[in-house]
């Protein structure tokens, strides 16, 4: 378990320095209305972004790592965390002030992980049937197609959907990695023929999309609250119904309170799920912050 952890607590930290970097990459190509998903591409041509790409990779890997090992609900609260990094990174090196209630904000993620790793029991053991791998595959599907009904919205409904979509995405990500079968040495056929493998690799491919478009009209902060809530709150839930996901015992109480005040923290982050302003400019410019991308 103790693998688990530092391997979740890693991942928060590689997406939260990833923000940053992806931030600064996304600001230099604004939406611009009809553009699509040629836009986004475009937002993700330069070395910035590139940078925070590579921090993604191997913020997933140590996702994954931590995924086999701890239960669901730790992992997602952790990588929600990931906006104390980008905040305390933010005040350190783009001379943001933080105001009371986002130094508050830190400290309940902070406190909030450390109360989840101190009551999570072993991962669940259950395995939910064969359906449940096709369930979650048809469900990137469902995110897929409503994210680009979605992708023409007026904001800031656009960027509250485009959030949740992603944070969903994310969420089926989780439950794919927890429910994969295990391979014995290079044959990886039980992963080639289970259809949770490619709603892992499709619901991750569909998120980041959602969340770089979310964000670039401006309503970062919107997007990012309704991500935390997605990529947290059901997987939660489904960890410990379908899973087994369960705490040391008599632990429950204190391991809900934990996971509340992480994501509350988290959500008082929200904000800082884009870069904000540059060097020099007014403190109070940056409630509105400039870009942004997406946690894991």
């Amino acid at each position: 378990m103790l693998l688990g952890l530092l391997m979740a607590l890693a991942a928060a930290l590689c997406f939260g320095v990833a923000m940053v970097l992806q931030a600064m990459g996304a600001s230099r190509h604004k939406a611009t209305p009809g553009e699509g998903v040629f836009g986004t591409a475009r937002a993700m041509l330069n070395l910035p972004f590139a940078a925070g790409l590579l921090l993604d990779c191997f913020g997933f890997v140590a996702q994954l790592i931590a995924l086999r090992s701890l239960p669901l609900y730790v992992v997602q609260a952790a990588l929600a965390g990931a906006l104390a990094v980008t905040a305390v990174l933010g005040a350190a090196l783009l001379k943001i002030r933080l105001g009371r209630g986002e130094w508050l904000g830190v400290a309940g993620v902070c406190v909030g992980l450390a109360v989840l790793g101190a009551t999570a029991g072993e991962e669940g053991h259950k395995q939910p049937s064969q359906l449940f791998h096709w369930i979650l595959l048809a469900a990137v599907a469902l995110i897929a197609g409503l994210g680009g009904l979605a992708w023409r919205l007026a904001e800031p409904r656009r960027a509250a959907v485009m959030g949740s979509l992603c944070g969903l995405g994310f969420g089926v990500v989780g439950l794919a990695v927890r429910v994969l079968p295990s391979t014995h040495g290079l044959d990886l056929l039980p992963l080639l023929s289970d259809p949770a493998t490619y709603a892992l690799l499709a619901g991750g491919a569909v998120s980041f999309v959602f969340m770089t478009e979310g964000v670039r009209g401006g309503r970062v902060t919107t997007a990012t609250a309704s991500m935390v809530l997605g990529e947290t709150a059901l997987p939660a839930v489904l960890g410990v119904v379908l899973l087994g996901d369960g705490t040391r015992p008599g632990l429950l109480p204190l391991a809900v309170a934990g996971f509340a005040l992480a994501v509350a923290g988290a959500l008082a982050l929200a904000r800082f799920g884009e870069v904000a302003p540059e060097q020099g400019s007014a403190p109070e410019a940056a409630t509105e912050p400039t870009s942004r991308t997406p946690v894991g």
